[in-house]
């Protein structure tokens, strides 16, 4: 150690002080509760914030996207008809990106209500039904596709056997990358170099290296916890959904739990002016629950 600069020093503190995961007492302010925004849904589902912070969400029962606007604290209606979209995320260039499940579709829907179906299939067979979606830096994505018959659904016949995690490169390749017993949320990070994916009937979450364009590591047990979203904060803490909202450090430990007052919560995201306002969808309702830890970008 005495060969060690004092400048030296204080830059390796830093680095093993920013190596762990925040404290659970600095992410949350003292006597703050989630708060409801809307309970008029029928069940909400699929959060995403694009680039200004507002959130969109579906309500899939109902065929709508709607968005949360941070500057007013109201909830407008986005979209009608909109492939009984489900799970959502921007991608690069802000275009918002739908498991839409009606036809087993993905959408790529813009800001100004301009709708392109991507695909509906693999290897010429219908998807079973695409379920949540992240989209990296180079144009890809990579999508859950379990299958969860719905009672809206005309003459479906099960065309692909298997439950799997899936790439679609930018030029629209799609490769199958996985299988699990029911594949549901995911969520990645560029910074972390982390794919995170949740088998919900099997009661795990699973962490991926990601090692290039599509390339993933093989997978590694995170938790012993399904979930049906999440999200991760700047310091690599998970955010897993089901009986309100469990946090987990970057070790899979559980750290901390938000009780919210519904049902089932399905999903969460980050949003808001500086990306640190917990925005969560549950049963009939979406709520906001401030921060002092931000989404990371």
């Amino acid at each position: 150690m005495k060969n060690i600069s004092k400048a030296g020093l204080i830059g390796l503190v830093f680095a093993l002080v920013n190596c762990q995961s925040v404290n659970s007492s600095k992410m949350f302010y003292e006597g703050v509760k989630p708060k409801m925004v809307s309970d008029k849904f029928s069940f909400t589902e699929g959060p995403s914030a694009d680039k200004e912070g507002n959130v969109y969400f579906t309500d899939q029962p109902n065929d709508k996207i709607y968005y949360w606007d941070w500057k007013t604290n109201q909830v407008i209606e986005f979209l009608d008809k909109t492939g009984r979209a489900n799970g959502t995320h921007f991608d690069k260039d802000d275009f918002l990106i739908t498991c839409s499940d009606d036809n087993g579709e993905m959408w790529k829907i813009s800001k100004d209500k301009k709708i392109e179906i991507l695909f509906k299939d693999f290897e010429g067979k219908r998807l079973n039904g695409p379920n949540d979606v992240w989209n990296d830096i180079f144009g890809g994505m990579y999508f859950t596709d379990p299958l969860y018959e719905r009672d809206y659904w005309i003459d479906f016949k099960q065309d692909t056997p298997n439950k799997s995690l899936y790439y679609r490169n930018k030029n629209g390749e799609i490769r199958k990358l996985d299988t699990f017993t029911q594949p549901n949320g995911i969520v990645g990070s560029e910074k972390l170099k982390k794919l995170y994916l949740s088998d919900i009937d099997a009661g795990k979450t699973y962490v991926y290296d990601i090692l290039g364009e599509g390339k993933l590591s093989e997978k590694k047990l995170f938790c012993e916890m399904g979930s049906d979203g999440m999200t991760l904060d700047k310091h690599g803490n998970l955010y897993l959904t089901g009986d309100g909202v469990h946090v987990f450090n970057r070790e899979g430990k559980k750290i901390y739990h938000i009780s919210i007052p519904e049902k089932w919560t399905s999903n969460v995201t980050f949003g808001g002016e500086n990306n640190d306002v917990l925005f969560i969808t549950a049963s009939k309702s979406v709520y906001t629950f401030p921060m002092r830890v931000r989404g990371i970008k």
